[in-house]
């Protein structure tokens, strides 16, 4: 049977990467917390940088700009669309020749270097990452992803026997951030023009835009005026209990409809309640974890973007049929089979915003019925990750739906 590409091990060999990628990933919750741990209040006692956007010097190394030659993110985008009788079609999306808004896209943890800190060198990973996680939104925007010396697998424990190199993990997160930071300064100076932009991140590159909202957006009204929205996936934005602000953010709140502009999604998919040692989905450990801040007041964001406005929706899962490179791709194994791009599951799943036991969570439910030739995503890094490898792509379709809907009603 074929597999999601970034949700099952296969069956050969994939038991045994399963035990090792567990068997490394079970400390990875406090390594997680020290090396990234700017969890969404920006817990860091680094100063920010001061540089203003017309002082952004223009020497950012662009994973993806319009324009650039082999750009990951400006890909064929060809689909093959199975459904539950096993019967196919064929889509053949593109992207948008004249977009009206901006996409700005920070990837997650890839990079296999060994090294405390990525270098600024583009790899396979970070090109199949931006493939995977940011091209289907060149449908809608113009597509901005910037490289940034990123916390790598090693330092986060997350490569099987490698161990972590040494380094002060403070100036480390910073290090990325600044990267993150520089390369806004920079888009804001020389191509933003006062374009709407929408900010699209998941795990650590959540993590980096959560920081940069913080210092940089909310504070700021002029800048807020720019952001059509905020997709911040798998990495805890806290909120207030109960409310839409008040945690991470004071101004951008929640997006609660697909018209509504200036807002955050900002969710982490399990398929099954999060345990109490879950990395994503609460305030207590993980990237979540509440560093100097009263953590009974708050908690972490669900917003669905299958249905901002509550209740149960229909999840668009988009997977690229190419494989991940590096460490990553060991630890996910197999891929969709198809003779295109692009593999896609209407109907499979089902999403909703649950809360319980202190957690908040996109639980995803399987829709399979008897026949139903697909395969069904699995939490194969165990109960703490839930479903973070395919956070984004099971809501891909629904995710660009939304961004083509705000761009539409997004006033400058």
């Amino acid at each position: 049977m074929e597999r999601n590409k970034l949700s099952r091990i296969g069956d050969s060999g994939g038991r045994s990467r399963r035990r090792a990628a567990k068997a490394a990933l079970a400390g990875v919750a406090l390594s997680l917390v020290a090396a990234i741990g700017i969890s969404c209040g920006g817990s860091s006692s680094s100063k920010t940088p001061t540089a203003s956007a017309t002082e952004a010097p223009s020497n950012t190394v662009w994973l993806c700009k319009p324009g650039l030659a082999d750009n990951p993110c400006e890909v064929d985008m060809t689909t093959t669309v199975i459904s539950s009788d096993g019967s196919t079609t064929t889509e053949s999306p593109s992207p948008a020749k004249d977009p009206p808004i901006d996409c700005f896209y920070v990837y997650p943890t890839v990079s296999g270097q060994t090294t405390m800190n990525a270098d600024l060198t583009i790899d396979p990973e970070e090109k199949a990452v931006a493939t995977s996680q940011a091209s289907r939104f060149s449908q809608v925007c113009k597509v901005y992803a910037p490289m940034y010396r990123q916390l790598t697998l090693r330092a986060i424990n997350a490569v099987p026997g490698a161990g972590a190199p040494s380094g002060d993990t403070t100036a480390s997160r910073d290090t990325a951030y600044a990267d993150v930071r520089s390369a806004w300064q920079d888009y804001l100076a020389h191509y933003n023009n006062g374009r709407g932009v929408v900010l699209i991140g998941h795990s650590q590159g959540t993590m980096m835009l959560t920081r940069l909202v913080t210092a940089e957006i909310d504070p700021n009204s002029e800048a807020r005026k720019l952001l059509v929205s905020a997709l911040l996936i798998g990495g805890n934005v806290l909120v207030a209990k109960g409310q839409d602000v008040g945690g991470d953010f004071q101004n951008v709140p929640a997006c609660r409809s697909n018209d509504q502009t200036g807002c955050v999604v900002a969710y982490s998919t399990f398929m099954e309640p999060p345990p109490a040692d879950s990395l994503f989905g609460r305030t207590g450990s993980g990237p979540g974890a509440v560093i100097g801040r009263d953590a009974a007041n708050l908690e972490v964001l669900c917003a669905n973007p299958a249905s901002l406005s509550g209740g149960t929706g229909a999840l668009k899962p988009h997977n690229p049929t190419a494989p991940l490179p590096g460490a990553l791709g060991a630890l996910v194994g197999s891929i969709p089979s198809a003779s295109t791009p692009w593999v896609a599951y209407p109907g499979l799943y089902t999403g909703h915003c649950e809360s319980a036991n202190g957690a908040n969570w996109l639980q995803v439910d399987a829709t399979k019925v008897s026949g139903d030739p697909r395969p069904v995503v699995s939490q194969v890094l165990g109960p703490t990750w839930g479903l973070h490898l395919v956070d984004m792509n099971i809501a891909m379709g629904n995710m660009v739906d939304l961004v083509r809907e705000q761009a539409s009603a997004y006033k400058p």
